[in-house]
């Protein structure tokens, strides 16, 4: 399978520029791949405070051209996350779409960050199962979840073969989005697709340097610090080999409990 990240330039307060750019990205991918991946958010950029009225619903006219795209190319999508507006709340989700046009899973971000309060702007999702795009078995998280091995690890253990994660990440914590996604990788056997995002919020650099890692901790591709498409193969057969002759998923103790709590 051939992935293609597209590491696009999000700018603030921008919805109806960052959907238009957005998605002539995603259909330059889409020509010379087999399943492209945006970064988080895109379209509204991390203005939370309007969300709400940028919120779009899966059957709205973006999620519509979306669908379109995957069936014009033959390419599936998982098209960054969307602010989407479903039963009256808002949801930072992954809507997963397979190349006939049919959207196949949606995931909405369960770890909401804290320190920005996504609390207040997001509802927090709960669909921690893998999906089926094209014979690989896929996980979707988002952003802050990177910093959650156990929810890596849970994905794994269902059967996930690739992990992605649509992000926006800034350059003062770039550190941790290389760590962090080459572990996640490495201690589950997946491959990890990083899709972060570059310009700036606030005056804040986001990092770039998106990136797909296979399941022993080798970088395939990554991006700089600016706007580009990474494109990247993945080969199915590496993941089982792995499996097949060091695996720590099947060694892992979940008896193993909080201190205290086995008292």
């Amino acid at each position: 399978m051939k992935l293609a990240l597209v590491q696009m330039e999000i700018k603030e307060r921008n919805c109806a520029g960052n959907t238009k750019h957005g998605l002539t990205l995603l259909e330059e991918a889409a020509r010379q791949s087999d399943l492209v991946i945006l970064p988080e958010i895109w379209t509204t950029g991390y203005s939370l405070g309007h969300l709400k009225e940028e919120a779009v619903s899966l059957d709205s006219p973006l999620v519509e051209t979306l669908r379109g795209i995957a069936v014009k190319y033959q390419c599936s999508l998982l098209p960054g996350s969307l602010p989407v507006l479903k039963n009256g709340l808002v949801y930072n989700m992954i809507p997963a779409i397979n190349k006939e046009g049919k959207i196949v899973h949606q995931y909405g971000k369960a770890h909401l960050f804290g320190m920005f309060e996504e609390e207040k702007f997001f509802a927090p999702g709960d669909a921690f199962d893998v999906f089926d795009l094209d014979g690989v078995c896929c996980g979707s998280t988002i952003c802050y979840d990177l910093r959650f091995p156990e929810f890596y690890r849970y994905l794994a253990l269902q059967g996930a073969q690739l992990i992605v994660c649509p992000a926006e990440w800034p350059s003062r914590r770039g550190d941790g989005f290389d760590l962090l996604s080459r572990a996640r990788a490495f201690e589950n056997h997946v491959y990890v697709a990083a899709v972060n995002c570059v310009g700036t919020f606030k005056g804040d650099p986001f990092y770039g340097h998106s990136r797909v890692v296979d399941p022993m901790n080798n970088i395939l591709a990554e991006g700089g610090s600016s706007e580009e498409i990474i494109y990247a193969e993945i080969d199915l057969e590496r993941v089982a080999k792995v499996r097949r002759t060091l695996n720590a998923l099947t060694d892992v103790r979940f008896t193993i409990q909080k201190p205290g709590e086995n008292k």
